[in-house]
């Protein structure tokens, strides 16, 4: 091979046997690559706008959900409560005079009080003379000195009630002192 005497042989493009020759490598042309990225960008950004408009279908789902909940809640329970308020006006409109009957009617009334409490897991606070107070379920209303332990329930003034583990009514008591 001649070389030309003005070209420094170390300027003369040099072919190895693994490269390509450099005529067949594309170079990147920039336009391209300015597309992709904006076409990436598009992509991603209608993919935020979706993620953000299922967020919000959530939370509306959620909320609507809620209130729903909130206003419907006492439904159950005002339905077992129906046959109570029946019988009541049944027991009001009786005009017999028998006490008898009207103890029997009564009667009935509190079984369909005691089952509508059961069914709404409604349940009552009474504990017995002797059980150790809990001021979670309890009410002192007044501590006495009594043969009993202190701290131990004497009297029951008035039953407590509980919703699953809530008080919503503690019983009041009277305690040993």
């Amino acid at each position: 091979m001649q070389t030309d005497p003005q070209t420094p042989p170390s300027a003369e493009p040099q072919a190895s046997a693994d490269a390509p020759p450099h005529d067949l490598i594309p170079e990147p042309v920039p336009g391209d690559e300015l597309a992709q990225a904006q076409d990436e960008i598009a992509k991603l950004n209608d993919q935020l706008l979706r993620a953000r408009a299922e967020v919000e279908n959530i939370r509306r789902r959620a909320e609507d959900e809620s209130v729903k909940a909130r206003k419907f809640a006492v439904e159950g329970f005002a339905e077992a409560l129906l046959p109570v308020k029946d019988s009541l006006e049944a027991a009001l409109s009786d005009t017999s005079g028998k006490p008898d009957v009207l103890k029997q009617g009564v009667e009935l009334t509190l079984s369909q009080l005691k089952s509508a409490f059961e069914r709404n897991r409604l349940q009552e606070i009474a504990p017995a003379p002797g059980d150790k107070f809990d001021p979670a379920a309890h009410q002192a209303i007044s501590v006495q000195p009594a043969e009993q332990p202190a701290g131990t329930v004497v009297s029951v003034l008035q039953k407590g009630y509980r919703i699953a583990e809530r008080t919503l009514r503690p019983a009041l008591v009277t305690v040993a002192q």
